[in-house]
């Protein structure tokens, strides 16, 4: 059993304290408003753009700061620089939580507060899941169903591409069905592929490209991708997607977005059907109410279900909308295998900073079921940084040897899925408070051994790629010391049983007919995609069933 807590280094928070004094708006609540949305990542933003355009009233609440675009270059030079600590701020009482599961899980390494959410230094990857991830327990007997299917998703799918301006192409047999091309062409295949591609095909696996939210020309005002290769943490260029473009266009639209605002709870009326009130407090140490006709919660796996676990009230005793106990409940990730080593030859590259290529061909088999879904890194060796740090040469020695080392590796990864388990969970830790006295959200994770055999599986395949290539594998990640891909899904799960599940197929909770919960934390399963693209979709569908109760009202 583990149990820590992250705190931020100094220049982290000496960076957010400089935003604070240095950035004034009107944090007062508005008087009339149709849609209170809480978080600005890529579910809150849209929800917010799309029902501002409509003509409503919308006020978004973001617990984090607004960063300026022009310090994107600065940040990455933060980054770069050893012992610059977190571009984003992430970090200190503010952000503390505790994990005290099977596993640790490390929750800061990948989340961001501010405008724009977790989207500011993702790595762009954006698939649809298959049919076969909304079937889990009709096919195989094993998770759950979702309410909805991919027939129903389809059409927001397509939305949420061309809102995000999607680069791919229809090369992939194995995807699920689409009826449109992406809205941009896919960036080429990198010459790491190219490496790849002639021992894939003496073994039978099939490479295709992977659609990615950055612009591979210019798109929607925003330039096309001129290969920074820092994709994660810091797009410098602005051509990869955030939230950034969508709370932009709610604004131009009328919204009104109110950073450093985090909600401390949600409040309800006397019947405990409708909620009232969001009460968020501000830098200046005040705190103001929020009230709408309508709210949306928009946190993310972990945030969302520790707002609604903090807002406990008479009528919810265990949480809000927790009437089903399972706010929360089955937390699940997505888990990462790879395996990499020297090459024979120089790979040509620098660090692309994100994938061009992948493999779906093992993501439906029945054995192990968990889906797979196989990516060929653009992984040109070791940071040239850290081994020049931690190096014991100097002047030609080391320059020698970093030109040995960086451009002459090739790796693999995959991403496997983790079926939904009651037990992992997200609660609150009330021995650990915030900077505003509220309990942190407390992680108890583990692996099931039908995610350990696909991490096993996934290491098979790549293990026999690198041999094929002549490449004796120098690392490798599988069930023994896997990781997370820090993709928080599960804890408020769909469904259409009030009992078994926290909301509907619309997102609406069961327990409040004018709440609703957007962003991954409603997924009933997983699957192994990235699951933005998911979360676009799923957030466009509840816009429209907002719009349509708010003009029914």
């Amino acid at each position: 059993m583990s149990d820590s807590r992250i705190a931020a280094r100094p220049a982290a928070s000496d960076r957010r304290a400089a935003l604070d004094q240095t950035t004034a708006q009107d944090r007062t609540p508005s008087e009339r408003v149709d849609v209170c949305v809480v978080g600005s990542g890529p579910a809150g933003s849209l929800v917010a753009h799309q029902l501002a355009e409509a003509g409503s009233d919308v006020v978004v609440l973001e617990a984090g700061p607004r960063f300026d675009l022009d310090e994107r270059t600065a940040q990455l030079d933060a980054h770069l620089r050893p012992g610059e600590g977190n571009p984003w701020g992430m970090g200190g009482e503010r952000d503390a939580y505790s994990s005290r599961g099977e596993r640790d899980y490390p929750l800061n390494v990948a989340r961001v507060k501010g405008v724009g959410g977790s989207t500011l230094h993702w790595q762009g990857m954006v698939m649809r899941l298959h049919e076969r991830d909304f079937e889990m327990e009709s096919r195989y007997g094993v998770g759950t169903d979702w309410p909805i299917d991919y027939a129903d998703l389809q059409p927001y799918y397509a939305a949420a591409e061309e809102a995000l301006g999607v680069a791919g192409a229809d090369d992939n047999p194995y995807a699920p069905p689409r009826d449109e091309p992406f809205p941009l062409p896919a960036f080429p295949p990198s010459h790491s592929d190219s490496i790849f591609a002639e021992a894939c095909e003496s073994l039978g696996l099939d490479m295709h490209s992977v659609p990615n939210a950055r612009n591979s020309e210019s798109y929607d005002g925003a330039p096309a991708c001129v290969g920074y290769g820092t994709c994660r943490p810091v797009c410098p260029s602005g051509a990869k997607y955030t939230a950034e473009r969508h709370v932009a266009a709610a604004e131009a639209a009328g919204a009104r977005v109110i950073d450093r605002a985090p909600v401390q709870r949600l409040e309800h009326d006397a019947s405990g059907e409708r909620l009232t009130r969001a009460v968020y407090a501000t830098p200046d140490g005040e705190t103001h109410a929020q009230t709408a006709r309508r709210f949306v919660v928009a946190c993310g796996g972990v945030e969302t279900p520790r707002l609604l676990l903090l807002s406990k009230s008479e009528q919810y005793p265990d949480g809000l909308a927790n009437s089903s106990g399972l706010v929360g409940r089955y937390f699940c990730d997505h888990l990462f295998a790879g395996a990499g080593g020297r090459y024979d030859e120089p790979t040509r590259q620098n660090h692309v900073g994100f994938n061009t290529s992948e493999c779906h061909q093992f993501y439906d088999d029945e054995e192990p079921v968990v889906g797979l879904k196989l990516e060929f890194l653009n992984y040109a060796g070791p940071s040239p940084v850290t081994s020049a740090l931690t190096a014991d040469t100097w002047g030609e020695e080391l320059l020698g040897d970093l030109q040995r080392e960086y451009g002459t590796h090739v790796a693999m990864g995959a991403l496997v899925e983790q079926l939904p388990r009651r037990e992992n969970r997200i609660e609150l830790d009330p021995t650990t408070t915030d900077d505003h006295g509220n309990p942190v959200p407390e992680i108890h994770w583990s692996l099931d051994e039908r995610t350990r055999a696909g991490l096993r599986r996934a290491n098979e395949i790549q293990t026999a790629v690198l041999t094929e290539l002549g490449v004796s594998p120098e690392w490798r990640v599988g069930p023994e010391n896997t990781g997370p891909a820090y993709h928080h899904m599960g804890t408020t799960r769909m469904g259409t049983d009030p009992e078994q599940s926290v909301v509907g197929p619309a997102l609406r909770t069961h327990d409040l007919d004018n709440c609703w919960l957007v962003g991954s934390s409603p997924f009933p399963t997983g699957g192994a995609m990235n699951p933005t693209l998911t979360i676009a979709a799923l957030s466009l569908l509840a816009a429209d069933r907002i719009e349509t109760s708010l003009t029914q009202a």
